[in-house]
C-alpha cells in the first residue's frame, strides 16, 4: 500500500487547527513520562515514528525508523495542505522460553507521523524507497527567489 494520495483541502481555518492538534498530539506521545490518570500511551512514543530529516543539496531527506514493515502493505504516505502524514501498521510477535516456560510477546499497532513539507514543494516530486527497515522520503525543494517588495499605496478614507 506503499502510495503517494493527495488528499481534498477543506475550510482554511479547519485546517489550521487540525494540523496544530496533529503535532501537537504526536509532541504529547514523544515526552518521556505516562499520561496522567492512566489514559493511554502506557509506553510512551512506541506509536511515534522516529526520523531524521536533513537537506541534501537541493532535497530534504526524511529517514523513518520503521524496523519489520512490509512497505508495500503497511505503510501509507500522504500529502495535505503542505503537510507529509506517515502512517505505519506493525505487528512482531516474540517466544522465548526460559526455565521451562514459554512466553509470547506481542507488539502492533498503529504509528504516524506529520510533518511540515518546505513551500512550493510539489507533490508528485516526492519519492520513497525502503531499505533495511528504513523508509527514506526525498523531497526536492524548489529555489526561493527574492522578489522585491512591492510597495501599496494607502488612501485617506
Amino acid at each position: 500500500m506503499s502510495s503517494l494520495i493527495k488528499r481534498q483541502r477543506g475550510t482554511e481555518l479547519a485546517t489550521r487547527f487540525s494540523r496544530m492538534d496533529r503535532v501537537f498530539e504526536e509532541w504529547m506521545r514523544s515526552l518521556p513520562m505516562r499520561r496522567p490518570f492512566g489514559l493511554g500511551w502506557d509506553w510512551p512514543g512506541d506509536d511515534l515514528i522516529r526520523v531524521d530529516e536533513y537537506r541534501d543539496s537541493d532535497t530534504e531527506v526524511i529517514r523513518a525508523e520503521l524496523p519489520g514493515i512490509d512497505p508495500e502493505k503497511d505503510v501509507e504516505l500522504t500529502v495535505s495542505d503542505g503537510m507529509l502524514r506517515i502512517s505505519a501498521e506493525r505487528r512482531v510477535e516474540e517466544k522465548t522460553q526460559d526455565k521451562g516456560y514459554l512466553r509470547h510477546e506481542l507488539r502492533y499497532g498503529g504509528m504516524t507521523r506529520t510533518l511540515p513539507l518546505p513551500e512550493g514543494v510539489s507533490e508528485s516530486d516526492i519519492s520513497a524507497t525502503y531499505k533495511d527497515g528504513i523508509l527514506e522520503i526525498r523531497v526536492p525543494v524548489p529555489e526561493r527567489t527574492e522578489t522585491e517588495p512591492k510597495k501599496i499605496d494607502i488612501k485617506r478614507g
